[in-house]
């Protein structure tokens, strides 16, 4: 039998570069796998040095209380910041590591706009969120909007259009309501009742109704032009409601007058 010396010179040296590895492998594993790498310090800031106002520190560290964060090597930021994204008040989470045992951990809160439906708020990229309201500050005074599902958007440049059309009024739009066949109800702060009527967005591709905007907007113009003269014509009487969705014009209903005897 004959062996060639070559070969085997070749198959030894292999051999050995892959003990060699192998223990370079074990080492490497054992070294990542001691608790010094173990992520166990959590730095939480907020984005771009702003303050947190509703999420605190403690709540986070609540949240992801008893849940493995892994070790500076192996750990999976994507599924980390998910778990921090859970948090109530938090929108997004920016995470990264720090040598050897850290995450720091940038938190960007939810912004409220106004309160939504029953039981969430909308912020001001127009997102619906879930959170405490009882941790809104006490002379917060949010609008509500009510609206379908998916609706958030739309309502939100709704009211932001309102809000600009009101201001020479002074007006404040305290309720903002969408029925699910897109027509519209708006309550100012002193009581009254705006009745828009049905939305042009229902009608076009536009999701966010851009394409139905003007003739919107047109209702609302028209009654801001009138309203001085005809709040001078009313010498202090109240209206309760107004009736937008005529093509000329609008009607308005007066609020009862309050009798009262002196005696």
């Amino acid at each position: 039998m004959f062996s060639d010396p070559r070969l085997t010179n070749f198959l030894a040296n292999m051999l050995a570069v892959l003990a060699v590895c192998a223990l370079v492998v074990a080492a490497v594993w054992w070294v990542v796998q001691r608790p010094y790498f173990t992520l166990t310090h959590i730095q939480i800031e907020p984005v771009q040095a702003e303050t947190l106002n509703y999420v605190s520190p403690t709540t986070v560290r609540a949240t992801i209380a008893g849940r493995e964060l892994g070790n500076f090597f192996s750990t999976d930021l994507d599924s980390v910041r998910q778990l921090f994204e859970t948090v109530p008040w938090v929108r997004q989470v920016q995470v990264r590591r720090i040598w050897p045992n850290t995450l720091h951990v940038q938190i960007e809160e939810h912004q409220p706009l106004a309160l939504w439906n029953e039981d969430q708020m909308i912020n001001t990229w127009g997102e619906a969120f879930r959170a405490n309201q009882g941790e809104l500050a006490d002379d917060a005074q949010l609008p509500h909007f009510f609206g379908p599902e998916n609706s958030e958007r739309l309502v939100v440049q709704r009211y932001a259009e309102l809000a600009r059309w009101f201001a020479p009024l002074s007006f404040r739009v305290s309720e903002v309501s969408l029925s699910p066949r897109y027509a519209w109800s708006v309550e100012l702060a002193d009581g009254m009742r705006l009745n828009l009527g049905r939305d042009p967005a229902a009608d076009v591709a536009d999701p966010h109704g851009r394409s139905g905007a003007l003739p919107f907007a047109t209702r609302i113009q028209r009654f801001v032009q009138s309203w001085p003269t005809l709040a001078g014509r009313l010498d202090g009487r109240a209206v309760s409601s107004a009736d937008l969705r005529y093509a000329n014009g609008f009607a308005v209903t007066l609020a009862p007058v309050s009798t009262s005897t002196n005696r």
